[in-house]
């Protein structure tokens, strides 16, 4: 489930700098330059003067601490082994009672440092030192190492004036140089050899009936026409507008070229056996994906379709360079975490690791479904990185929700990242909302089912979601409404679609045997999304779709009328036919394929549609990558045998990568054989 932007960010530019010759004389501006050099080491005196008087301050731990309550979530909660034999070795806290050790040196540095400075370990008999005495010493010591310091800044003062300004230049040019060859060694640093789960169903699923294999082949060579257009006429673009011919591009991904549909659609390729198609895209990330541009991009858009692509590529062809490129991204979104709670920005500029938020959420709140859906990427990453910087920020995020007061056991869609509030109090299971619970019931399906906190914190959500929003209109037809302000929207949006699969999904291991209950829940669910597309001239659904009165399932405005090729209600399906081998799935998807070929078609490609009750519709002209990434796979599977990348070895995250299962026989969290 994609949740595309949904307003345009404003064209604001930074005006460029005049690089021409200077306005001043030659020797004022060196005049200047030297004026720069003497303010900048008064600074750095003054603030190394500041620095030391911390040290003669009233000792803090005698006045009273201001205690907010979050210390054990702004803080990452580190516990010593009780008992352990090493002192030194913390646990983790992992997300239920198995804990992942860590060693930790803290404790033996700490009494290094101690022995250094002052003689510990002689203790404080009569004969020894006594506490004051070593207290003025430390006083002496400290401004004695002030002094110096100063002093030998001023000396390194003298000495860059007496440089002209070509030796300064240089000077600075060389530290710029050594600073970007770092970077690039640190960026080609090899990482640990990992041993990949044992990966099952990677290839195969072929259907036995002849009339389904026809319907494959079908869904296969649509793609290999969104595919080949795409290659044709909007190849390194992010998107395809197949009418124009020509590439196209969304604020989420930032002003760059980052060949958002190559990343998406590598699995597909791989999975419906198009290898030629499949090494192209690989050519082109190889050569061309570059994470170091100055480009604003959405979190949670680069994660799903950019780190999930490239881990779901490495992870079934098992080429490095789709892991080491997942890594050198993800180092880059790291930044958009630095907020006084943890919670990421929704934005952030890949090359300044500048964060903010969208102007239109709540206050510039973060939104639930972006920092709620990260888990299983970053997890995948600590595993295959041995760096549990990933996991912990994920945690993080985790363990901070669980602190925080839910109005009627509900998660509203906007939290502050700066107070750790709520914003506004609208609780959606489509758009804004949607795939934060679908990443905690498969937290725990990847986790090979013993991530039981995940588990618990669904099955509240759910049981909550159930009693407030799941409602049943006149007509029978059961849909999950929108709570805002304590009072509940009769609307359900086509991202909502995919709860009848998440139901499905999460059935087996729900609450007080009720499986049955949850399977027939997703069921009535894909009932009345196949009615929304069932009820347009179409056959396709709309963006969003009302019970009000007479009205049902279907769209009132103009704004919600369009199809922009989403997966969500064929995810459903898929998911259902998986569990049920109903064949009501498998003839609904296969209406939905046959309106989308007939009136999404075009001759470079496919497109959205405006208004699904016309008969006549415009064109969007906009391929997006999830067509490729997500409708297509779907498709694919719901006529394949359930070998194919069977559910109990697979977990799809929301974007439709498919990531493996990390089953206990195979690893813990991390790759790094010293952790294990």
């Amino acid at each position: 489930m994609t949740t595309p932007a949904l307003l345009p960010l404003s064209g604001r530019r930074i005006p460029p700098l005049n690089l021409g010759p200077p306005a001043f004389p030659h020797h004022r501006a060196t005049l200047r330059l030297s004026e720069k050099f003497i303010l900048l080491l008064i600074l750095s005196a003054f603030i190394t003067l500041c620095f030391g008087a911390f040290f003669f301050l009233p000792d803090s731990s005698k006045h009273k601490r201001f205690d907010l309550g979050l210390e054990d979530v702004l803080i990452p909660h580190v516990d010593a082994g009780k008992g352990a034999k090493n002192p030194g070795v913390f646990l983790i806290h992992g997300p239920d009672e198995h804990r992942h050790r860590v060693e930790v040196n803290i404790l033996s540095r700490v009494h290094a440092d101690m022995k250094s400075e002052i003689p510990w370990s002689q203790g404080f008999g009569r004969n020894n030192i006594q506490p004051v005495q070593i207290h003025r010493e430390e006083e002496e010591r400290l401004r004695n190492k002030i002094r110096a310091d100063h002093e030998k800044a001023l000396e390194e003062a003298k000495e860059k004036l007496k440089k002209s300004r070509e030796e300064i230049h240089a000077e600075i040019q060389t530290e710029k140089n050594k600073i970007v060859q770092e970077m690039k060694t640190k960026e080609n640093k090899p990482l640990p050899p990992v041993p990949i789960p044992n990966l099952v169903g990677i290839n195969g699923g072929d259907p036995e009936d002849i009339e389904i294999r026809k319907k494959r082949d079908k869904i296969k060579e649509m793609m290999k026409h969104a595919w080949d257009n795409y290659r044709t006429y909007g190849w390194g673009h992010n998107e395809l507008r197949p009418i124009a011919r020509k590439g196209h591009s969304t604020n989420i991904f930032g002003s760059s070229q980052m060949g958002a549909t190559i990343v998406d659609a590598l699995d597909t390729l791989y999975i419906m056996g198009l290898h030629d198609e499949f090494l192209d895209g690989q050519k082109w990330i190889e050569d061309n994906l570059d994470f170091s541009v100055n480009s604003e991009v959405s979190v949670f858009e680069v994660n799903i379709r950019f780190i999930g692509g490239l881990l779901a590529a490495y992870y079934l062809s098992g080429e490095e360079i789709f892991k080491i490129k997942a890594v050198q991204l993800a180092e880059k979104l790291l930044p958009a975490f630095n907020t006084p709670t943890g919670i990421p920005w929704a934005m952030v500029n890949l090359k300044s690791g500048v964060g903010r938020n969208w102007g239109w959420a709540s206050a510039g709140s973060s939104i639930l479904a972006e920092f709620g859906t990260l888990h299983m990427e970053f997890v995948h990453l600590s595993y295959l990185t041995g760096d549990l910087v990933y996991y912990k920020k994920v945690m993080h995020i985790r363990k901070l929700l669980q602190k925080m007061d839910r109005p009627n056991g509900l998660y509203p869609n906007y939290l502050n990242p700066r107070t750790g509030r709520w914003g506004q109090y609208h609780t959606s299971v489509g758009g804004l909302g949607d795939s934060f619970y679908e990443y905690l019931l498969k937290a725990w399906l990847m986790s090979d089912k013993t991530d039981h906190e995940a588990r618990r914190m669904y099955d509240d959500a759910i049981e909550a979601i159930e009693k407030h929003l799941v409602k049943k209109s006149r007509g029978g037809l059961v849909f999950i409404g929108e709570w805002k302000n304590g009072h509940l929207e009769k609307k359900m949006g086509h991202l909502a679609c995919f709860a009848g699969g998440m139901f499905a999904l999460g059935a087996d291991g729900s609450r007080k045997d009720k499986a049955g209950h949850y399977l027939e829940l997703g069921a009535e669910i894909a009932r009345t999304c196949h009615e929304s597309y069932d009820r347009t001239a179409l056959k396709l659904g709309p963006e969003s779709f009302k019970f009000d009165g007479a009205v049902e399932a279907v769209a009132v405005r103009q704004a919600e009328k369009y199809y922009i090729l989403r997966p969500e209600v064929i995810e459903t399906y898929w998911y259902l036919w998986r569990f049920t081998h109903d064949p009501r799935y498998r003839q609904w998807g296969w209406e939905a394929a046959l309106a989308i070929e007939k009136y999404c078609r075009v001759s470079g490609g496919f497109s959205g549609v405006k208004d699904v009750y016309s008969s006549t519709p415009t064109h969007d002209d906009v391929q997006q990558s999830f067509f490729l990434a997500e409708t297509l796979k779907y498709l694919y599977l719901l006529f394949s045998g359930d070998d194919l990348l069977p559910l109990d070895h697979w977990v799809f995250n929301t974007e439709a990568h498919p990531l493996p299962v990390l089953h206990l026989a195979n690893t813990t969290l991390s790759g790094n054989p010293a952790v294990r």
